[in-house]
């Protein structure tokens, strides 16, 4: 006798795709076009057909518990091929940043960070009430130090906070993204060791992302990104490092630019802004596909160039000499990394992530692919 299997269509997250984007959903007829066209869909229930069809039930748990929602790399040859235009891409684009909202900790954390101005407006008030509150709302006079601004014992204790912060929420939304797939997913047969080690050889390679064909060209921008990042965490340790270390050793800001951790951040900042205008590039350019990006692809991409260009300036203002303009632009600098640190948990930059788990279980459960 067949086994009995009770579906509960959950109708409100229906809705919520097609607001955020997936609004094609309902045109897929599950001819399966785009799990044959992928190429980075596995053979043993390949996505992105299974996820449609559970997408257009409102299956949100099932999803939810999907690693293949995360395996998917937004190549989007499933939206060029697909003969309805569904845009399986785009769709499955969509869940990626539901799943990254219900797996938030706080919930209103991933609330905020679909608000983007009010997101950025919480740093810009933060830090207008540290700098009233030490006296230090004016320009400085003088030679320019930023830490005549914002004192380094200040910049620390905010940042170091907030690193420790989003670190935990973060590991606590992977945990629960973890245990849900394990839960409800494939049987695993690996040990996940193993698979995590294989996994982090595939990202620092971006093996997958070169499988793509319609946005293939994404890969450079991509590894630019990813490395740049890199870049910069290591020039945050480093320069910490320099503030702690003793006499004749410490150095504090300015750093000269003839320093390595000086050109290491100078690059780190170019790579950023060369590889982000690279994915902007990509995404406005006639690939000949019907896709469309969301405002959470277009508002991480826009903070991270901001982010970049702003440092840039900050540093070529200050060598300029001009006072005037050094001090705010500082000011406007840190807002940004503020938006950066603070969001991640619940940023674009969160898939990094969730896929690395994905991946890594689907390994585990036999189902991974040759690169």
């Amino acid at each position: 006798m067949a086994e009995e299997i009770i579906i509960s269509p959950d109708i409100g997250f229906v809705r919520e795709l097609k607001r955020a984007g997936g609004d094609t959903l309902k045109k897929c007829y599950q001819c399966a076009t785009c799990s044959v066209v992928c190429p980075i869909s596995p053979d043993d229930k390949p996505f992105p057909r299974k996820e449609m069809l559970m997408a257009q039930w409102g299956m949100k748990e099932e999803l939810a518990a999907d690693p293949d929602v995360w395996l998917c790399h937004n190549c989007n040859d499933c939206s060029k091929y697909c003969p309805r235009g569904a845009r399986p891409g785009d769709v499955l684009s969509v869940m990626r940043q539901k799943f990254i909202e219900r797996n938030a900790v706080p919930a209103l954390m991933g609330r905020i960070v679909s608000r983007p101005l009010l997101a950025l407006l919480i740093p810009v008030v933060l830090f207008l009430i540290i700098l009233g509150s030490i006296g230090h709302l004016g320009i400085p006079s003088g030679d320019i130090v930023y830490s005549k601004l914002f004192p380094i014992h200040i910049i620390e204790d905010i940042f170091i906070t907030l690193v420790a912060l989003a670190g935990i929420t973060y590991l606590v939304s992977l945990f629960r993204f973890w245990n849900t797939m394990a839960k409800n997913g494939s049987p695993t047969s690996g040990g996940f060791v193993p698979a995590l080690i294989g996994t982090i050889i595939e990202l620092i390679s971006h093996k997958r992302f070169a499988k793509c064909e319609t946005n293939g060209d994404r890969k450079n921008g991509h590894m630019l990104v990813f490395y740049a990042f890199i870049g910069l965490a290591i020039t945050t340790i480093w320069i910490t490092v320099y503030y702690y270390l003793p006499e004749p050793y410490r150095k504090l800001s300015p750093i000269s630019l003839s320093d390595p951790m000086k050109w290491l951040a100078n690059v780190s900042a170019i790579a950023l802004i060369v590889g982000s205008l690279i994915l902007v590039i990509n995404r406005l350019k006639d690939k000949g596909v019907d896709t469309v990006s969301s405002s959470f692809d277009w508002t991480f991409l826009i903070m991270v160039v901001l982010l970049a260009t702003t440092g840039i300036l900050t540093e070529v203002i200050r060598l300029a000499g001009i006072t005037g303009l050094a001090y705010p632009m500082y000011f406007i600098h840190l807002s940004f990394v503020f938006y950066i640190i603070v969001y991640f948990p619940y940023s674009k930059l969160a898939h990094m992530g969730y896929r690395t788990l994905a991946i890594t279980y689907s390994k585990m459960s036999d189902r991974d692919i040759e690169l």
